[in-house]
Order: structure tokens, then C-alpha cells, then sequence
């Protein structure tokens, strides 16, 4: 198993948490900044959820990545290095959480660089990149190889890790499912509409134990998301909490920050590599 990215364990676990506040409420739109209830259901994420979450991890005994808009970064200084201070991998999020795909490839660029300019000026180490919504353009992986990083987690290609080819060089990818993300589950909020059903942290719980199961027995990685505003709520902190100690009990996983992972990743030879492409989209077939 020497050289392996997942060292010998059934599945590995990254634990991440994107620390949104309010910046996917604002990429739908800047009147949303007028909506003083919505804006303080995002606030809860950094202000109650980020400083529950983070001591549940110190309980634990378990490392975790957290992806973090820069623009959340600049408008609540000392945030980012909280979390470092406590151990924890702070990777890039886009600055906005406009989602790439909303973009132009100019655009885009400028986010993503800007987002840098705020970790660097705040002395943040930076390996790795989540676009906003998972919504990655076909220039996404291109820009995390041009500015050195490590790795993207953004795609959903596999369930293991594997390894991105750009122009600029290769990337690994950290794939991404919407099974295990929070957002389906919890997210709700009658403007803008977001979510129709709240699902009980008891049937979240069971869902996220069946994938972590089925991972064990093919070897993947469970890269779970979840975010502090909604995940950061008791109950659902709870359920956050036994599923981390199922898995420590089952004895054949192992917990890992991405970048660590990552860089398993980059040495393992045996690992895929890839170079996504645009599918043909013929307009005499595909009219819009």
C-alpha cells in the first residue's frame, strides 16, 4: 500500500465546511443585503456555527478543511486565521461565491485572484480551490494549475481522487457529490427561494453512514460538505457528531485534511489522469 493515496484505509474522510455567510444570498442579488432576516440566518454560519463546529472538531480529534469566500475573509478579519490557529486547512472559495459559470473567463480570473490578494495579505497558506456551487467553468482547473495550487474540489468525475490536466499544467481533483452535501438536505429560505423541504438530521444521518459504507467496501473518498450556517444548528450538530463517530469506530477509515490528500494524491503513479472537455453541443440537436 506504500504510495497509495488512501494509505491502506477502506475509505478516507474529508471533513470540509464552506463558510459561505452571506455571499451566495448576495451573488443572487445585492437587494438581498436589505433582507435583515435573511442576512441574519447567514450570519449565524461565522458568528454561532464556525465556533460550535470548531470545538466539536478540538472533541473529536479530527482534522477538516474549511473553504472560505475572500470576500468573507475581508469583512470579518481574524476569521480565516481562527480557523488555522486551531488546526485546520483554509482553501480558496472564489471571493464572491458567483458561481464561474456565471461569468466570463476575464471575470472569473479577477475573482479568483482576488480572493488570493486577501488570503495573502492576511498571511493565509493556500492549497487548494472550491468554485461557488461546485459550478466550474471549463477554465477553472486551468486557473487553480496557473497559480500553483494543489488541488480543485469542485468536479464529480469520480469518487476517488484523480488527477486534472490543463495548459498550465495538472491539478488533482477532490471530487464532490451532491449526496454528501448539507445545502440538499437543510437549505431553505423563502427569498430568494432556496429549498422546499427541511429533512430531519436523523435521515441525513442515515444517508451520509450508508455512503460512508458503500465507500468502505469500493475504497473511495467521502468528501463530505456541509456549511456552519446550516449544519452549525444543535440538532443537525449532533448528527454531524455521530456520524464522525461512527466512522472513528469502524476502525478502517482514515481523516484527512485535503491538502493532505492532495498531496498523497499527486504521488500515487497509479491515479487517472484526465483533461475535461466540453461535450459537442450540435444546434441543429441541441437548439438552446
Amino acid at each position: 500500500m506504500n504510495g497509495s493515496w488512501h494509505h491502506g484505509a477502506a475509505a478516507v474522510v474529508t471533513l470540509t465546511f464552506d463558510v459561505d455567510a452571506e455571499t451566495p444570498i448576495l451573488a443572487q442579488g445585492r437587494k438581498y443585503a436589505r433582507h435583515a432576516s435573511t442576512m441574519s440566518h447567514q450570519a449565524y454560519g461565522p458568528d454561532v456555527g464556525l465556533p460550535r463546529i470548531l470545538d466539536l472538531l478540538d472533541e473529536l480529534g479530527v482534522p477538516a478543511t474549511f473553504f472560505v469566500p475572500g470576500w468573507v475573509a475581508e469583512h470579518r478579519p481574524g476569521l480565516a486565521k481562527s480557523i488555522a490557529d486551531r488546526g485546520h486547512e483554509v482553501a480558496h472559495h472564489s471571493y464572491s461565491h458567483r458561481p464561474p459559470t456565471s461569468m466570463t473567463p476575464e471575470e472569473e480570473r479577477a475573482d479568483f485572484e482576488r480572493a488570493l490578494e486577501v488570503f495573502a495579505a492576511q498571511g493565509i497558506e493556500i492549497a487548494g480551490h472550491r468554485a461557488a456551487l461546485w459550478e466550474a467553468s471549463w477554465h477553472t482547473a486551468g486557473l487553480v494549475a496557473e497559480y500553483g495550487l494543489l488541488y480543485d474540489s469542485s468536479l464529480m468525475g469520480d469518487d476517488r481522487p484523480y488527477k486534472v490536466a490543463t495548459d498550465a499544467g495538472q491539478v488533482v481533483e477532490l471530487p464532490v457529490h451532491w449526496s454528501l452535501d448539507d445545502w440538499e438536505q437543510y437549505a431553505f429560505l423563502p427569498a430568494p427561494h432556496v429549498g422546499a423541504v427541511i429533512e430531519s438530521p436523523a435521515k441525513v444521518l442515515e444517508l451520509w453512514r450508508a455512503e460512508l459504507d458503500g465507500m468502505r467496501h469500493y475504497r473511495c473518498l467521502f468528501n463530505l460538505c456541509v456549511h456552519p450556517f446550516l449544519s452549525g444548528r444543535p440538532g443537525r450538530a449532533m448528527a454531524l457528531r455521530r456520524f464522525v463517530e461512527y466512522a472513528l469506530e469502524c476502525g478502517d477509515v482514515r481523516f484527512a485534511q485535503c491538502r493532505d490528500v492532495a498531496a498523497d494524491a499527486k504521488a500515487d503513479p497509479a491515479l487517472p489522469v484526465r483533461r475535461p472537455q466540453a461535450p459537442p453541443a450540435d444546434p441543429a440537436v441541441y437548439p438552446h
